[in-house]
């Protein structure tokens, strides 16, 4: 079982960005910076799986696979609903 299996990806990040302040202070002993950082490592894998994961799936609801909406992108869409409630 993962870890962070069912945490949200916005709890994990926040508590990514807490790790990386509170190693940045400098104000821990190595031993706990170390535990710190791989704890952080794993965070930071696991929000980019999160964010990876989330891409797929825009990429697969998007017309051609792509990933963000362009101008002919809406003026196509707009064309398929033209008929509607007319």
């Amino acid at each position: 079982m993962n870890e962070f299996e069912g945490m949200a990806f916005e709890v994990a990040f926040a508590e990514l960005e807490e790790t990386v302040r509170r190693l940045e202070e400098g104000n821990l002993s190595l031993e706990e910076s170390i535990a710190l950082f791989e704890r952080g490592q794993r965070l930071a894998a696991y929000c980019s799986a999160q964010l990876d994961s989330a891409e797929l799936r825009i990429r697969q609801i998007m017309p051609g696979g792509e990933t963000e909406y362009t101008e002919e992108t809406l003026l196509s869409e707009n064309d398929d609903f033209e008929g509607i409630g007319g």
